[in-house]
C-alpha cells in the first residue's frame, strides 16, 4: 500500500486569529520537508474566506524547498486571467523544478462567493465554462511557439516565456464529486481531488466513475492522480477529537458542523482509527491525500501525519 501525504497549510486559520506574517506559514512549508512529508497545500481565496494568495505563497515555499511537491486546494482559476495565470504558474514551475500542483475547483454556490464573483467582474453563472476554457488557453501558452485564441479572451501570436519547467505545464487537478465533475476529471484533467462528502469508500465508486469516463475519451486512466482533501481531528479522546472538529468547522464557514460534515470528507477519532479510516481511500485508488487538520499546534500535527505516513508506507 502507497499513498503521498499532504498538509494543507493555515493560511486561513492564521488570517482568522489575526495572524498575518507569512514567517510561521514558510516556516511549516521547511518543517513538512523535514520530516519526509510529500506535499504541501493552500488554499484559495480572494474575499469570500480572507487569506493570504495562494500562487505567491508557493513561490516563496519553493524557493526553500527542494523535494516537497506544492500546490493549491483549490484555486478558483476563473478569477484570474489565463495568460497571466499561465506565465505565474510557469515560473513556479521553473523555481521550484516542476513540483508544482494545480488543483482548480469551480466555486460552491454560497452568497459569500457569489459576491467574491461579482468583485472580480466574473459572471458566476458561467464559471465552469469560464474555467474550462482558461485552462485550455494556459495548456496552449505552455506547449510553446506561437498562440492565436479567440474566445473569452482574444490572444494573438503570443509565446510565454519561460516555458515550464514541466513538459506541458503543470499538473491539473480538478475537484469535485457531482456526476458533471467526474467526467470532466476523466476527460480533461491530470488528476481528481474532491472534498467530499463521505468516506474512502464512497470515494472509490466515483473514483471509478472517473476512471470510465477517462476510458470514454480515449484517455489513459492510470495516467489521472486520484486524490482527496480531507479534514481531521486526531485526538485519543473521541469526545475531544469531536468537539474540536466541530469547534474548527463552524468557524471556519460559520455554518452547522452537521451540514459541512456531510458536504465533505471529514474524520474526528485516534490516530489508529485515523490510519484505518485513510487506508479505506488507498484501497479504494487513492494515491495522495492532503490533510487539513483542526487545531493550533501545527508542528505536532505534521509530526501525527509523518506518523501516519510511516504506517501506511
Amino acid at each position: 500500500m502507497s499513498v503521498r501525504l499532504g498538509y494543507l497549510l493555515p493560511t486561513r486559520e492564521r488570517v482568522m486569529v489575526g495572524v498575518h506574517e507569512t514567517d510561521q506559514i514558510l516556516k511549516l512549508g521547511d518543517k513538512a520537508e523535514e520530516v519526509g512529508l510529500d506535499s504541501v497545500w493552500i488554499g484559495d481565496s480572494l474575499l469570500a474566506k480572507p487569506r493570504h494568495e495562494a500562487l505567491s505563497l508557493i513561490a516563496a515555499i519553493a524557493g526553500r524547498t527542494k523535494r516537497i511537491q506544492m500546490g493549491t486546494a483549490v484555486l478558483l482559476p476563473m478569477l484570474r486571467n489565463p495568460v497571466l495565470l499561465a506565465h505565474q504558474a510557469a515560473t513556479i514551475d521553473q523555481i521550484s523544478h516542476g513540483r508544482l500542483i494545480l488543483g482548480v475547483g469551480t466555486a460552491r454556490d454560497v452568497p459569500a462567493i457569489r459576491n467574491e464573483f461579482t468583485a472580480a467582474g466574473v459572471p458566476f453563472e458561467k464559471r465552469i465554462g469560464t474555467m474550462l476554457e482558461g485552462m485550455r488557453l494556459c495548456r496552449a501558452l505552455w506547449a510553446g511557439g506561437p498562440v492565436d485564441w479567440e474566445g473569452r479572451w482574444t490572444v494573438k501570436g503570443a509565446e510565454l516565456a519561460p516555458e515550464p519547467f514541466t513538459a506541458g505545464g503543470p499538473a491539473i487537478w480538478s475537484g469535485g464529486g457531482v456526476s458533471d465533475a467526474l467526467k470532466r476529471a476523466g476527460r480533461y484533467f491530470n488528476g481528481w481531488f474532491p472534498s467530499g462528502a463521505g468516506n474512502g469508500k464512497v470515494w472509490g465508486e466515483s473514483w471509478a466513475q472517473v476512471k470510465a469516463h477517462a476510458t470514454e475519451a480515449g484517455r489513459d486512466p492510470a495516467a489521472i492522480v486520484g486524490a482527496a482533501y480531507v479534514t481531521v481531528s486526531i485526538q485519543d479522546d473521541l469526545a475531544r477529537a469531536n468537539a474540536e472538529l466541530d469547534h474548527y468547522l463552524e468557524s471556519y464557514y460559520n455554518l452547522p458542523a452537521e451540514q459541512i460534515r456531510s458536504q465533505q470528507y471529514c474524520f474526528a477519532g485516534d490516530q489508529s482509527a485515523a490510519t484505518d479510516w485513510v487506508c479505506e481511500f488507498v484501497q479504494g485508488g487513492a494515491s495522495h491525500m492532503c490533510l487539513r487538520f483542526t487545531g493550533s499546534n501545527d508542528e505536532r500535527q505534521m509530526e501525527t501525519l509523518a506518523a501516519l505516513r510511516e504506517k501506511l508506507s
